[in-house]
C-alpha cells in the first residue's frame, strides 16, 4: 500500500501537522488501524520515555497537559492496555475517525487505503458548563 497520514483535530479547532505510518495492506478494519496507530505511538514513547506522552488517548496515571499527557512517574506504557483504552474511547464517542471526508463508525468496517490516504482523528472536547 504505502504511507497513511494520521491527523488529530479537536472540535475546538486545533489541528496537528500529522504524521505518517507505512501500511502494507490495501484494506484494514478501523479497529486494526487504531491498534497500529496506538502501537506506534507507544513504541516511540517507550523508546525515549519523555515526560509527556503525545498520543490518541490518555494513559492511566497520567494528567492532561497542553500538548499531551504528563506521566506522574516515568514508566513504560503497555501498548495492549493503551489500545484497549483507545478502542473503548472510540466506542464511547471520545473521538471520531474520518477517512478522507467520510466518517467511519464501526470498528469492524473495512476501509480501503489508497496511497496518501489521510485519516483524521477528531477528538471531541467537552463544552464548558455543559
Amino acid at each position: 500500500m504505502g504511507m497513511v497520514t494520521f491527523v488529530d483535530e479537536t472540535t475546538s479547532g486545533s489541528r496537528s501537522d500529522g504524521w505518517g505510518l507505512e501500511i502494507a495492506e490495501e484494506r484494514l478494519t478501523v479497529g486494526e488501524l487504531i491498534r497500529r496507530r496506538v502501537f506506534q505511538e507507544v513504541a516511540e514513547y517507550n523508546a525515549r520515555t519523555p515526560e509527556v506522552f503525545q498520543g490518541l488517548v490518555q494513559p492511566q496515571d497520567a494528567e492532561r497537559v497542553l500538548n499531551g499527557y504528563a506521566m506522574r512517574t516515568a514508566r513504560r506504557i503497555d501498548p495492549e492496555a493503551q489500545t484497549a483504552l483507545a478502542l473503548k474511547a472510540f466506542a464511547g464517542n471520545g473521538f471520531l475517525v474520518l477517512v478522507g471526508d467520510r466518517q467511519v463508525t464501526d470498528l469492524d468496517a473495512e476501509i480501503e487505503l489508497q496511497p496518501g490516504t489521510e485519516i483524521t482523528f477528531l477528538k471531541l472536547v467537552a463544552l464548558v458548563g455543559g
